[in-house]
């Protein structure tokens, strides 16, 4: 097929495939619609408490107007600069341990044990000591984001050093490439896509420890207004509380699904069919 052809082709196929990824954007937001229909119709037909489980619309109606006072926006502004903080010290932690683990035999001796048997402890189930050492201010609930950050982006950071193929390294070195050069085009490239999984689990994580970091005496964040919801038995509060973590945490992981598309263009894994 000649150049010409190959580009009329190309030109032709574009169409159908904008098409089919708005189809299949669509179709990603079908059972989520459904979901909530049926918990409307729910509530309505008196098959839901609403004082138990409120419908979305009552949930939407309330953070409307807490979104209105700008109560939801100081609260939604509390809770990101934490699990950025706390984001940013675990990962860059797990990320520094990870590279030194993986890429050193010393490091890997060194550091990994400790780290392994560190993991296997449930770091919510440290609150009670870490109030003991850090008290229950912001110290605590950035504590918490780092350590649920650190573990998932250690692993990924350190498994995916090791599963690069050995061959490429010596080919690289048989090239005449330096240290500095295998470990920028070999090491590094090998090595994102998994850092790219730990990233996004450690954001999983973070959320989920910021939750229960700002249950603890919070002053300010949606874990806070939660709490201060559940003294008035003000469930769609709550409600509306648990829906913000969740779109938090879908939109970083949209984020970095879409970093991770753009860095690693030159990836072709299994599609879908």
């Amino acid at each position: 097929m000649t150049l010409l052809a190959r580009n009329t082709a190309a030109t032709a196929a574009a169409p159908v495939t904008a098409r089919r990824a708005r189809a299949r954007r669509w179709r990603r937001a079908v059972t989520p619609v459904v979901l909530l229909a049926a918990w409307e119709g729910g509530v309505r037909a008196g098959l839901l408490d609403p004082d138990k489980l409120p419908a979305p619309s009552a949930v939407l109606e309330v953070g409307w107007r807490l979104a209105a006072d700008g109560t939801l926006g100081g609260y939604l502004l509390d809770s990101i600069q934490r699990a950025l903080l706390g984001l940013l010290v675990g990962g860059l932690l797990g990320l520094a341990l990870g590279a030194l683990a993986g890429l050193s035999r010393l490091g890997d001796d060194l550091v990994d044990p400790t780290v392994q048997m560190g993991r296997m402890l449930p770091h919510l189930g440290l609150v009670p000591l870490l109030i003991i050492w850090v008290g229950i201010g912001e110290s605590l609930k950035v504590t918490l984001v780092a350590l649920g950050a650190f573990f998932p982006v250690y692993l990924n950071t350190y498994a995916g050093i090791r599963n690069i193929d050995e061959r490429l390294v010596e080919a690289a070195r048989a090239c005449g490439l330096s240290a500095l050069e295998r470990l920028r085009h070999v090491v590094i490239p090998g090595a994102l896509p998994s850092l790219f999984l730990g990233v996004r689990l450690a954001f999983a994580a973070g959320w989920l420890s910021l939750v229960v970091g700002e249950q603890v005496n919070g002053q300010g964040g949606l874990g806070f207004m939660m709490m201060e919801a559940r003294e008035f038995s003000q469930t769609d509060v709550v409600v509306l509380g648990l829906v913000a973590y969740a779109l938090l945490g879908l939109v970083s992981d949209l984020a970095l699904r879409y970093a991770e598309r753009r860095t690693l263009a030159w990836r072709r894994g299994l599609r879908a069919t």
